[in-house]
Formats: structure tokens, C-alpha cells, sequence
């Protein structure tokens, strides 16, 4: 292989084991006792709609990265428009079996369902150390969520907004129609006994008739 190609490829390699090694996106930096807290995003941009996770990537005062933290160690929220989360889980995603995954990251899978800032509240404990950290997106932390359209290509599909606003209407027309249908149903009914109850009277009217008559042929014949 040619010098010039070798270091090239050589250097992509280790772009690629960068890549690896360190968050990918934007996030702000806590620092929290010995450690420090990195916040943010899996995947920027972040697009409503899409499966993303809240990653908070953890390293002590040497630089090395925390990967013995349990599933439990730490807790997020996350909080939007007035609107928050139930606490989630910040689940480490390397294993020390196989080598796969990042050291020292743990996410919480989310679905972003709304355009805007989100807030992050994380809590927990990193070893003996108290966490108790916020962090909110922005052009200096990390991304805000944004609508899909901008990358949609080639049809523009619905938001989820408007869909959800056409299924409640569309919700509201079949509860309408089912009113409707159970009053209408109930009026039938309400005529059919009526009816029944006007023949059931008739009838005994006719069978009391036609024995008064017998009984009137009989008080003749004596």
C-alpha cells in the first residue's frame, strides 16, 4: 500500500475508535465531586418522533471512564412544555463480557413527541457521590427537538400532533354516531314493547269478549 494511503486509512481508524470512545454529539459538562457528568442526546439532531435516549457519560478525576454503575445507580426526567417524565432508569451500555458498547454511558430510551427544549433532571449516586444535576438544551448544550419535515423526502408526512388531533375527532364522531345508534335503538325497543303491551291488551280484550258471549248463549239456553 501506497505511504500516503496507509497513514490516510490508519487515520480513519482511529477517527472511527474516537467515535467509540466519546459522545458523538453535543452535551454540557458537570462536574460533580471527582467526576465528571457529561448530558445529552444519543442521536442529534433530534427529531420528534424518533427513537433516541438521554445519555449521561461519566468519567472520574484520571479521565477514565465509570462502567460499574448499575441500572439502578441512576435516575432521569425528562421535562418539556410543563410536562415531565416518569423517573427512567440510566442503564449502562457497555459490557465488560463481550467489550461492546461505550464505557462509562448509560441512556434512558425515549421517544421525543413534541418540538421544543427539554430538560433533563439527573439523580442518583455515583459511587459515594451525591448526584443532583439539570441540564436544558440549547444552541451551547445540546440539541433541542425539532420537527422531521425539514429532512422528509419525497413525501412531507403528518405530524404526530395533527395525527393524534384527527383521531380524537375522528373518536368523537364514532362515540356521536354510537349515541345516536344506542337512542335510536332504544326508541325501537320502546315502540316494539309498546306495541306488544297495545296487542297483549287487545287480545285479552277479545278473549273476555268471547266469553261474555258464550256465557250470554248459555244463560238463553236455560
Amino acid at each position: 500500500m501506497h505511504r500516503s494511503a496507509r497513514a490516510w486509512a490508519i487515520a480513519l481508524f482511529a477517527m472511527g475508535l474516537a467515535s467509540l470512545a466519546t459522545p458523538v454529539a453535543a452535551h454540557i459538562v458537570k462536574q460533580v465531586g471527582p467526576y465528571s457528568v457529561a448530558i445529552g442526546w444519543v442521536h442529534e439532531p433530534t427529531y420528534v418522533g424518533q427513537l433516541n435516549a438521554v445519555q449521561v457519560v461519566i468519567k472520574d478525576a484520571r479521565g477514565n471512564p465509570v462502567s460499574d454503575l448499575s441500572a439502578d445507580a441512576l435516575k432521569v426526567v425528562a421535562s418539556t412544555a410543563g410536562q415531565q417524565s416518569d423517573p427512567m432508569s440510566l442503564a449502562p451500555t457497555f459490557d465488560e463480557d463481550t467489550g461492546l458498547g461505550i464505557p462509562g454511558d448509560y441512556e434512558a430510551p425515549m421517544i421525543p413527541t413534541a418540538p421544543g427544549d427539554y430538560t433533563f433532571h439527573v439523580t442518583g449516586s455515583i459511587h459515594a457521590t451525591k448526584i443532583d444535576e439539570t441540564a436544558t438544551s440549547s444552541d451551547t448544550t445540546f440539541d433541542s427537538v425539532v420537527d422531521p419535515s425539514a429532512v422528509q423526502f419525497p413525501s412531507k408526512l403528518p405530524a404526530i400532533g395533527d395525527i393524534a388531533t384527527r383521531l380524537e375527532r375522528v373518536d368523537a364522531r364514532v362515540q356521536a354516531q354510537l349515541a345516536a345508534s344506542n337512542e335510536a335503538k332504544s326508541s325501537a325497543q320502546g315502540a316494539l314493547v309498546a306495541g306488544l303491551a297495545v296487542g297483549g291488551a287487545g287480545i285479552l280484550i277479545g278473549l273476555v269478549g268471547v266469553t261474555l258471549a258464550i256465557m250470554a248463549r248459555r244463560l238463553r239456553a236455560t
